[in-house]
């Protein structure tokens, strides 16, 4: 197989000469950020997104080039290579179809057909197979009668020559090829409800009896019917019409031969019945549980990258809220920069402890002692009480002293795995569990991607059935998502901690724990270069890490933007050649430059000072604006002063709404209720979509209006059609 050739045809996007240039930088060891950032001109611009999926997809064809020539060497060292094999391998474009032509070459375990081939049944099994009509099959199978080797009696005989028949076909793999495809097309998935009278049975009752065409089951049902097949509450099989099945294994191997004949067709349903169709319905089960599971995988991709990248609050004195009902609410105050300056317990929820007014003294005079701007209040249990009681204890502020203070309920997912960590352990030796947490639930609004990098990816509550997933796969890619977001960003070399250091591109664990030591023992960095004392960190990762590493107040100007040291020289050249100097470019007198670049020509300026063109372009966007943060762009978090419950809503009811959650059926969003409402993919928009993620991303406000509410099931459904508009539009159509 032509790799590159595949390679291109898989990503059109791609020109065959770029697709080359993304092999050689990969095969040097590049990271993907790096690729993405600073070899623009070699990749086509290919964001980090396309090259990670080519990555994957390089990888997996590498490694089926590499399987098929152990299968050739295998089967040659057999001496039963053949030019039809070996064309049938040179074809095959999956793992699966090399491993179905290698099944017969294949060292079995003991089976009944290679217990028959050691009683020497094999010249028998052929005779059979040849289906002569005037041959006498009895009379042929006497001659194989051994007692010593297991063979009684002519039927024995028989017997073990249609083992051998059922195996030969359960191995071919154009039989394999065309049922699996056939069964993959019209085959069925069907469950059972078993144990309904448990309670936790209640969850599956949509499947109790169910069915659904293999070829249209949605990936989160898959994932639910393994979920509750795995918990013992439903049986599941594949269905397909066995007689037609058979018909299609036996289409190659059946021709009218008489007495031969019905017993290659008996051979032929038994090697169905007991080897294919369990092997096969086994497959397709993987398949679609892979399938889904990569579907699911890439959900949690979609939803953690805007979680990661919301807007961060910044310089903010914050007071964190960790609600709980019998042990208190556990608060902490932190200021803009994260730094922890106070923390307490108070009771304003039901338990034996409760006492909102001195709850409400305790705040009050927390809030006037820090100046206190916003409370981040976590979304867990005792959510709603404390949130009443700090939409009452702001009101009561604001008409007492005229001070603004508003709330935001914060997904508190993951600071409880967080808060009993080794590493929140480290950074919070004398604080409990839940002091810990009130930090992060403050923190996190603060800024989310400092924050939520600490915390492993599947318990920040983006997704659907995390712990069924392949770890392997599933950290793979979330750790793809998070490097990213940290590199997309940049990192304060002289704050960071480790956990957003060693996301960085080309750094890991070690090196972020050296970085930390060496800036605790020398004090701050004052240039990116300075980084190159630190031990274990050389010129290759120096080149990978140090565009993404930013030095706000160091000597060059340039190491608080995303210009690569590699590029100085050549920025420094367009600076003279447009009349700047660096100092222009701390005092922000440079913001005219993008237009002098036009107007001179891009291409010219470019080659003038040795640069192509997309880089040159990124050096302008960044110059201009130095230790700019792209999340600055995005909307802001919802800020709150009041208070809903869900008996307040009505149908009708317009609100403002956060997206937390983004499904395959729909999006979660937070309406400043308790409970998120959900809207449905069908009413998202009136115009056709594949997936919520086509217009839908967490973190994003929207326009929602009350569809339906079921307070005894605590639910609520949600629209983004404004009802108003379509009344409008029906009255006109009458």
């Amino acid at each position: 197989m032509d790799i590159l050739k595949k390679l291109t045809e898989e990503f059109p996007s791609i020109r065959q000469d770029k697709a080359q240039n993304i092999i050689n930088l990969i095969d040097e060891g590049n990271t993907i950020p790096f690729i993405a950032r600073y070899r623009k001109e070699m990749t086509g611009s290919c964001d980090d997104q396309v090259l990670r999926e080519f990555n994957d997809r390089l990888t997996y064809l590498r490694n089926l080039e590499k399987r098929k020539e152990e299968v050739t060497k295998s089967i040659t060292e057999q001496g039963k290579m053949t030019d039809e094999i070996a064309k049938a391998l040179d074809a095959a474009l999956t793992l699966t179809e090399v491993e179905d032509i290698y099944r017969p070459y294949k060292q079995k375990k003991k089976t009944r057909a290679s217990i028959a081939i050691e009683r020497g049944l094999q010249p028998l099994a052929d005779f059979i197979l040849a289906q002569d009509k005037n041959a006498d099959v009895m009379a042929e199978a006497q001659k194989y009668i051994d007692e010593e080797k297991g063979v009684a009696t002519a039927e024995d005989a028989i017997a073990g020559a249609k083992d051998i028949i059922a195996e030969i076909v359960s191995d071919d793999a154009n039989v394999r090829k065309k049922l699996r495809n056939l069964f993959m097309k019209n085959g069925e998935i069907e469950t059972r409800l078993v144990n309904a009278d448990k309670d936790e049975a209640k969850v599956y009752e949509m499947y109790a009896d169910y069915s659904e065409n293999i070829a249209e089951i949605k990936s989160h049902r898959v994932l639910a019917v393994n979920r509750g097949e795995k918990e013992g509450f439903l049986k599941v099989r594949i269905c397909f019409n066995d007689e037609i099945a058979k018909r299609i294994a036996g289409a190659g191997y059946l021709k009218d031969g008489g007495y031969s004949t019905q017993l290659v067709k008996e051979a032929v349903e038994d090697s169905y019945d007991r080897l294919i169709f369990p092997s096969i319905e086994r497959e397709i089960r993987a398949s679609l549980t892979e399938a889904a599971s990569e579907q699911a995988i890439k959900m949690f991709e979609v939803n953690l990258k805007p979680l990661l990248m919301q807007p961060p609050v910044k310089d903010k004195i914050t007071l964190g809220l960790d609600p709980a009902y019998r042990t208190g609410c556990k608060i902490a105050v932190v200021d803009g920069t994260g730094k922890v300056l106070d923390k307490t317990v108070v009771y304003p929820t039901p338990g034996p402890k409760q006492n909102i007014e001195a709850a409400k003294k305790v705040l009050t005079q927390l809030i006037e002692k820090y100046n206190v701007d916003i409370i981040s209040i976590g979304n867990g249990t005792a959510s709603k009480e404390s949130e009443i009681f700090v939409a009452e204890l702001i009101k009561e502020i604001k008409e007492e002293t005229g001070r603004d203070v508003a709330y935001v309920v914060v997904s508190e997912a993951g600071a409880s795995v967080y808060s009993a960590s080794p590493l929140g352990a480290e950074e919070f030796p004398d604080f409990d569990v839940a002091e810990r947490s009130a930090v992060s639930i403050a923190r996190r609004l603060q800024d989310p991607l400092a924050e939520l990098i600490k915390i492993d990816p599947k318990s920040i509550g983006v997704g659907q059935y995390q712990h069924d997933m392949d770890k392997k796969r599933l950290d793979s890619v979330l750790s793809g998502v998070l490097e990213d977001c940290v590199n997309s960003v940049g990192v304060d070399l002289n704050t960071a901690s480790v956990s957003l250091l060693k996301y960085v591109a080309g750094l890991n664990a070690g090196i972020a724990k050296n970085i930390v030591s060496y800036r605790e023992q020398n004090g701050k960095f004052v240039s990116r270069k300075d980084i190159l004392k630190v031990p274990k960190l050389g010129e290759k990762a120096f080149t990978q890490c140090a565009g993404f590493l930013r030095i706000t107040d160091g000597s060059n100007i340039l190491d608080n933007t995303a210009v690569h040291p590699e590029s100085y020289a050549a920025a420094e050249k367009l600076l003279k050649l447009f009349g700047y100097t660096a100092e222009d470019v701390k005092a922000g007198k440079i913001s005219d430059l993008p237009a002098k670049v036009k107007e001179y020509g891009a291409e010219k300026a470019a080659k003038e000072v040795g640069l192509d063109v997309p880089t040159m372009q990124d050096i302008v966007s960044e110059i201009i604006k130095p230790g700019r943060d792209i999340r600055d762009s995005l909307p802001k978090p919802v800020l709150r002063k009041d208070i809903m419950d869900i008996n307040d809503l009505a149908p009708g009811m317009e609100l403002i709404g956060t997206v937390r959650n983004v499904v395959d059926f729909g999006a979660f969003v937070d309406i400043g209720v308790h409970q998120d409402g959900l809207v449905h993919i069908s009413e998202i928009t009136d115009r056709y979509i594949k997936h919520p993620s086509d217009v839908l991303e967490v973190g994003q406000t929207v326009t929602v209006w009350v569809k339906d509410v079921d307070v005894k099931k605590n639910r609520i459904g949600l629209t983004m059609k404004n009802p108003a508009a379509k009344k409008k539009t029906a009255a006109k159509a009458q």
